[in-house]
């Protein structure tokens, strides 16, 4: 193959030169970025715990490969690509693929670097990588028929997955593909058959999840010599205009490579006068499928360092020289179980039941799975305005399901990662002065807005850090962002909202829903006015948030869609989940949907007693099987009566009891949750694991308390599943929790004290926490007579 590497030298130079430098200075820059800090305890192996297939069964949309803490690559395979539409029709099968692996598949199309973890779309799937034997094949195949293409037959039996690890037999091609992962490189190892005489790596940039929604706008490859190979990917789909770039180096030569074209455009001019079909070193176009040919006879293992970069070719060199410049799987693999060990040692339990321990290090696995590291190891970052940016002394992130994980994963994140939500929140302030609308994000990835779901919960983060004292950041510049975006008139009904007090149904749907989460978000940014000493936005945005009111119809007794004419529409099911107002529950769930003003909502709904029946018809009554026909995100895996928690609007709705006068209410029905929806197995989840939403909660209710309403310092208590809980908190001190009399039948608690004294009212507030101290729950089998 010398002609190879004559072809490509020049090309290798001028990339190389600046970027490299030496090895011993990538080895050092290694250290630096990827090894765990030192921490004063010792770290207990917790990554033991963890099942990274829980909830890759049904609808919980995770994925089971490698990736390290907030990765900015998740290297997993995929086990088949779904068309989007079939006959110009949204095709409902696509939607199980959001994370691009199902458990119940025969095959495995091959393993690509980015996915999202537990949510309801995806956009994701970069650059897969397949290796195969035998006759060159370039179109995955069917499942059916996997001979037909690339694609190979596994079992579940030869299969491992563990935090930072992947491993599985390719059956049909007899090769053991193993992969693990540093923050912004994905590394492979596969060991090809004894005697393999055709050995190929298929590289193909069609695939992608959600196949044929994302299109391909532009790939480009350059072989650079015979071992590195560099391009990028440029797609619209969810994201309306995303681009990855990325450096795929080889531990071995490549012997022949070439590819196959499907954009069969005529080439002019220059470009005539190359064979560009097989061992070409520039290659473009829309839809591109590569291969590799390597010796593997004599030596059956075949290593792949693939790095991925928002900026450039050059930014993902730099990446994959600083995070892994040597070919030590062995050592990668080793570094991000550390790397999860630390993360997971934030919080030490004592199970009641040794099944808990997998529930419970599995839930904060996922939980640290995003908001997503997004820049390269010099911090320059591609930008919501499409230009490159520096982080200055912050680490930008991506991917924020906001609609999801304000609710519990970002407060989640102000106890155990006050650090890393602090920056979470700098990155949204950049977005924020990035966006031409000046408004912070709303669900956003990879430099795009993608405006999916409702409110603006970004400034719910925002306040929540700033009420908790978690602001390392600029607090004027992040309450102006929030009070701008609440006050943008053209934002999904925001500019009827803010005139008539409520969205109308005639003009903008989902009016119910919308009308209550912008009441939430008004009143998260008044506390955060009001911590900051700004007394007229606090009184603006406190009357802003009473428009909860203009949607609550008495007759009826639930919140219900109003028109523009401001009369009530007439036709209402409070049952029904479609075209009645609502996004993912219908009246009977949002009706509970204040969480910022439980005790006027109460007062509103009746009183206490008929708040308190109606709660408990919640959790009680049976839905007709109409309920379930065409709600794909909603199954009854997710549902306990009419209470919904496979979707995020209903999951404070257990602790509102601590607003009555039976709090124990609350606790045989948190402690049901916890026990049936949470479970071990790749179907262990109820429902989509939403960025670590589910986890969070399941996280925070395991432990005793709940943050109702981020933006307070308060949080609900419950009943805590676990015998001990220890918080290891950064700034050094320990929170713990311990549960006397803890087992499956004693789920009420007699009483709690905090430090030695005894709370007479159901709430712990955060600051108690952080101070380091403990909480004492002591249980019985009885409610309180």
């Amino acid at each position: 193959m010398n002609h190879l590497k004559n072809t490509c030298s020049f090309l290798y130079f001028g990339i190389l030169a600046a970027a490299l430098g030496s090895f011993t200075s990538c080895d050092t820059s290694f250290a630096k970025q990827d090894q765990p800090e030192a921490i004063q305890h010792e770290l207990k192996d917790l990554a033991r715990f963890v099942d990274p297939m829980i909830g890759t069964a049904k609808m919980g949309h995770t994925y089971p490969g490698a990736t390290v803490p907030f990765g900015s690559v998740q290297l997993s395979p995929d086990t088949d690509t779904i068309p989007y539409a079939v006959d110009g029709q949204y095709n409902p099968d696509v939607y199980k693929y959001c994370a691009g692996y199902q458990y119940e598949d025969p095959t495995i199309v091959g393993f690509s670097h980015t996915h999202f973890s537990g949510t309801g779309h995806s956009d994701l799937g970069d650059f897969l990588l397949m290796p195969t034997t035998g006759d060159l094949q370039l179109n995955p195949g069917t499942e059916t028929n996997p001979e037909s293409g690339y694609r190979s037959r596994f079992s579940h039996e030869q299969e491992n997955a563990e935090p930072g690890y992947y491993s599985v037999k390719l059956l049909d091609h007899d090769i053991r593909a193993e992969l693990t992962a540093s923050t912004r490189v994905g590394m492979h190892r596969y060991t090809f058959p004894e005697g393999a005489s055709s050995s190929h790596l298929i590289f193909d940039l069609v695939h992608g999840i959600y196949n044929y929604k994302e299109k391909n706008v532009w790939t480009v490859v350059r072989v650079e010599n015979d071992t590195l190979v560099t391009g990028y990917r440029q797609t619209t789909g969810w994201a309306r205009t995303r681009t990855v770039y990325f450096a795929m180096s080889f531990n071995r030569p490549i012997l022949n490579y070439g590819r196959e074209q499907y954009d069969k455009r005529p080439y002019n001019g220059f470009w005539r006068k190359f064979d560009q079909e097989e061992n070409f070193p520039e290659i473009a176009g829309e839809q591109i499928r590569m291969y590799f040919d390597f010796d593997t006879q004599h030596n059956k293992e075949l290593q792949v360092k693939f790095a991925l970069s928002p900026v450039s070719t050059r930014g993902a060199l730099q990446n994959l020289t600083s995070e892994i410049p040597h070919w030590d799987f062995e050592r990668v693999r080793k570094n991000a179980r550390e790397l999860w060990n630390k993360e997971l040692n934030k919080i030490d339990i004592e199970p009641a039941e040794e099944t808990e321990k997998t529930n419970f290090y599995t839930a904060m696995y996922h939980s640290f799975l995003g908001p997503t590291e997004y820049m390269d190891v010099d911090a320059q970052y591609r930008g919501l305005d499409l230009n490159i940016h520096k982080a200055e002394n912050f680490t930008n992130y991506t991917s924020f399901s906001l609609w999801d994980t304000y609710r519990a994963l970002h407060p989640l994140f102000n106890i155990v990662q006050p650090e890393r939500n602090a920056d979470m929140v700098e990155s949204m302030l950049a977005h924020y002065e990035q966006s031409v609308h000046s408004m912070l994000p709303v669900w956003s990835h990879y430099a795009n807005e993608n405006w999916c779901m409702i409110g603006y919960h970004s400034a719910s983060v925002i306040a929540d850090a700033i009420v908790k004292d978690n602001a390392d950041f600029d607090e004027e510049l992040a309450l102006e962002a929030m009070v701008n975006t609440a006050r943008t008139k053209y934002y999904d009904g925001l500019e009827y909202y803010m005139k008539k007090g409520y969205v109308p149904e005639d003009k903008n749907g989902a009016s119910v829903s919308k009308t209550l989460e912008y009441a939430y978000d008004d009143w998260a940014i008044a506390q955060a006015a009001k911590k900051l000493g700004k007394e007229e936005i606090y009184r603006e945005f406190s009357r802003r948030a009473q428009n909860y009111k203009n949607v609550f119809d008495s007759v009826s007794g639930f919140m219900r869609p109003r028109l523009n004419d401001g009369s009530f529409k007439k036709e209402f099911d409070p049952l029904d989940t479609h075209g009645q107002g609502f996004i993912e529950g219908n009246a009977w769930n949002y009706s509970l949907y204040v969480p910022h003003a439980p005790q006027e909502m109460i007062e509103l709904m009746g009183g206490k007693e008929r708040f308190t029946q109606y709660l408990d018809s919640l959790f009680t009554m049976e839905l007709p099987d109409t309920y379930f026909a065409n709600t794909e995100d909603i199954s009854r895996e997710g549902i306990i009566g009419n209470y919904v928690h496979g979707n995020e609007p209903s999951h404070h709705v257990p602790y509102l009891y601590n607003w009555t006068d039976t709090p124990w209410k609350a606790h045989d029905k948190i402690r049901m949750i916890l026990r049936e929806k949470y479970k071990t197995g790749a179907d262990g989840l109820s429902g989509n694991d939403d960025f670590g939403q589910m986890s969070a909660w399941y996280i925070f209710s395991a432990m005793g308390f709940y943050p109702v309403a981020p933006g307070s310092p308060l949080y609900a208590l419950g009943s805590p599943s676990l015998r001990k809980a220890v918080i290891n908190l950064e700034n050094g001190k320990t929170f713990t929790i311990i549960a006397q009399d803890q087992s499956a039948e004693n789920v009420y608690v007699k009483k709690v004290e905090l430090n030695g004294k005894l709370l007479t009212e159901p709430f712990l507030d955060h600051s108690d926490i952080m101070k380091g101290g403990e909480l004492g729950f002591y249980m019985t089998s009885a409610p309180p007579q």
